[in-house]
């Protein structure tokens, strides 16, 4: 008997757009609609639209909620999810401080919640906080399959999303990680100041029943159907770690280079391991690696070493930067190790090409694109 494919709710869009799909966790998701690098450019200077195959809320509710998240999180949740409408980006750690995964919180109410899991993590988070949950007063449950989900990203994403919307989507009243609850296109929507791409942009929650409307209306609208590839190449020129290669469970949050979503003053799953680590000192972090151009793209597993032969570290993810122009890699290298050195990455197939070293995001480095 074959496995069941799964599909989002705008399969039938995808197909009538020619898209070229791929299985995600046993879903059929769209990887490429016309080319990566055009749809790349296009949320760099336009509006891309992106489905992702499992994104939706891990939904808490109950007196003891934000206790539990508070237990779960490696962040000070009363603290950092002080008012409603707020979301907060943190890592679940496990007991050893490694990383369940990276996620998003949202404060719908003092006593609701939203976990907003990687898609493949989902379920290890769901099961997670659940087992976690147990002698408290707070109620989970899967909402992601009830919830369609959309990410409008770029530059053009306002304009285009602001005469659907009932709500006022400036920057002034829905800054960066921030929430509404509105209708768009006629249709209740909870709308995110939040996305994967660098760029400004939003993410839309609504009932699955309106997946197709809000699929045509915003395409109506002209945003540009996007599949998963630009996804990961657009989250590269932003340095972004992606669970399942650049993190995992025997990697901590201080070694992922996030430590400054990590509130050690906290109690919580993961913290004792954490605070040793961080008065111990790491010995290895997450650094990006740039290329000067296109000519040379590693691969995941290439090695990376010093002018002296030193093995430095592997690479453990790799992309085509379009917009930049340049080949772009993450990998863990040595702490201690200056941003700006100078490694040389040797592939499997013994071809070698210099890249030089940053602790940083290669495209906006200061982050003022996601906060215009």
């Amino acid at each position: 008997m074959s496995t069941p494919t799964r599909h989002t709710p705008y399969h039938q869009r995808f197909v009538e757009l020619g898209a070229e799909m791929g299985d995600r966790i046993g879903f059929d998701a769209a990887v490429v609609f016309t080319s990566t690098e055009a749809e790349h450019i296009a949320t760099r200077t336009g509006v891309g639209l992106y489905d992702v195959y499992y994104q939706g809320p891990i939904d808490i509710k109950g007196p003891d909620a934000q206790a539990l998240l508070d237990h779960v999180l490696a962040r000070d949740v009363p603290r950092r999810l002080a008012s409603d409408g707020q979301v907060l980006y943190a890592s679940v750690c496990n007991a050893d401080g490694g990383m369940i995964d990276d996620l998003t919180a949202y404060r719908l109410g003092s006593e609701h919640y939203w976990l907003i899991a990687t898609p493949a993590r989902a379920e290890v988070v769901q099961a997670h906080v659940t087992e976690q949950a147990h002698g408290r007063r707070a109620y989970i449950t899967n909402g992601i399959s009830g919830t369609a989900y959309l990410s409008v990203q770029g530059p053009g994403s306002r304009e285009l999303l602001a005469p659907l919307a009932a709500a006022d989507l400036s920057n002034e009243a829905l800054p960066y990680f921030r929430f509404v609850e509105t209708v768009v296109a006629d249709v209740p929507t909870l709308v995110s100041r939040t996305g994967y791409s660098g760029e400004l942009g939003y993410e839309l929650y609504y009932p699955r029943d309106y997946a197709l409307h809000m699929w045509d209306t915003l395409i109506g609208a002209g945003a540009t159907p996007c599949g998963l590839g630009a996804l990961r190449s657009v989250r590269m020129e932003k340095k972004y770690p992606l669970y399942g290669l650049d993190v995992d469970e025997t990697t901590s949050p201080l070694e992922a280079g996030l430590g400054w979503a990590v509130d050690l003053g906290s109690s919580f799953v993961g913290r004792d391991a954490l605070a040793r680590q961080h008065d111990g000192g790491i010995t290895r972090v997450l650094a990006g690696i740039e290329f000067p151009d296109l000519s040379f793209v590693p691969a995941a597993g290439d090695t990376a070493s010093s002018a002296d032969g030193e093995t430095l570290g592997t690479l453990t993810s790799t992309d085509r930067g379009w917009f930049l122009g340049k080949a772009l890699a993450m990998g863990y290298l040595p702490a201690a190790l200056p941003s700006g050195s100078v490694v040389t990455v040797t592939s499997a197939g013994g071809v070698t090409a210099e890249g030089q070293t940053t602790h940083r995001p290669f495209y906006d480095p200061d982050g003022t694109r996601v906060r215009a």
